[in-house]
């Protein structure tokens, strides 16, 4: 429970996740991968979380987990304290709208088929947000929020005719379009350039001060955490080594992993992180 007495809005206790050996040939005795180890884990509501560690430490896996796209070998993941795996069909609907994913790489997340204004306008439709005549007005109060243009040009674009900056930002206004309490950002702008990570970035912090968004970012860069959430979990080899205050933690790192990743940051880590 959370200091008000209400249950996380997503949370992982105990979880495992086991990978098959590659080639799927299943004998006896051939060793797969434990990408996920017992990992327990909370969101709360309107908390910013900095889930990091190298590549391989579990990460992505956690957010697949905790999105519902895979299943656990062992543990539980809830929503709201009820067990993901028990929803009926109207709460599995809910959960859906209220925990958004946004994955690191948009272009494979957008339909290259649909255009702009579809694209964002779909949850609309799918989670019945709006009646058909508002969502037009409700496209382009989402785009401007990202900081997108709105006009019939832009809207008519598909995904290859955006640079990686914008179609980032579609993929913030499309999750956004669901009214969200929560949003799950994989990697949000490891595949930028520096000046857009840097405006992604800023629109993440805007975010979060003007929606009070439950975010869990996932990220390798511990600079990146340490500008925008609250608290750090640092995950290695499958398992939570760390986790505490941003500030605490970047301060007085305890493990190792958690050292190499300050280290490797320098002068930007050391940053003071959000109260």
């Amino acid at each position: 429970m959370g200091e008000d007495g209400r249950p996380p809005l997503v949370a992982a206790a105990g979880v495992t996740r086991r990978y098959p050996p590659r080639g799927g040939n299943g004998r006896p005795g051939a060793a797969g991968v434990t990408a996920l180890d017992g990992v327990s884990f909370e969101l709360g509501l309107g908390e910013v979380v900095g889930l990091v560690g190298r590549s391989g430490a579990g990460k992505s896996t956690l957010a697949r987990v905790l999105i519902g796209l895979e299943p656990v070998d062992a543990g539980e993941v809830r929503y709201e304290g009820s067990r993901l795996d028990s929803l009926d069909a109207a709460a599995r609907q809910r959960f859906r709208a209220d925990v958004q994913p946004v994955f690191q790489d948009p272009f494979n997340a957008l339909d290259p088929r649909q255009a702009v204004g579809a694209i964002v306008a779909e949850p609309l439709a799918i989670h019945r947000v709006a009646p058909r005549r508002e969502r037009g007005a409700l496209v382009a109060r989402l785009l401007a929020d990202v900081g997108l243009p709105c006009d019939a040009a832009f809207l008519r674009r598909r995904p290859h005719e955006l640079s990686g900056g914008e179609r980032q930002r579609v993929a913030l206004a499309r999750a956004l379009a669901c009214e969200p309490r929560g949003l799950i950002l994989d990697e949000p702008v490891s595949a930028l350039d520096a000046s857009v990570r840097g405006q992604v970035l800023n629109l993440l912090l805007g975010m979060r001060e003007r929606r009070s968004l439950a975010m869990l970012v996932i990220a390798h860069d511990i600079a990146l955490v340490a500008r925008l959430c609250q608290r750090v979990v640092v995950m290695a080899v499958g398992r939570v080594v760390e986790q505490g205050p941003a500030a605490t933690l970047l301060a007085s790192p305890a493990s190792a992993p958690t050292r190499e990743l300050v280290a490797a940051a320098g002068w930007l880590a050391q940053l003071p992180a959000p109260e």
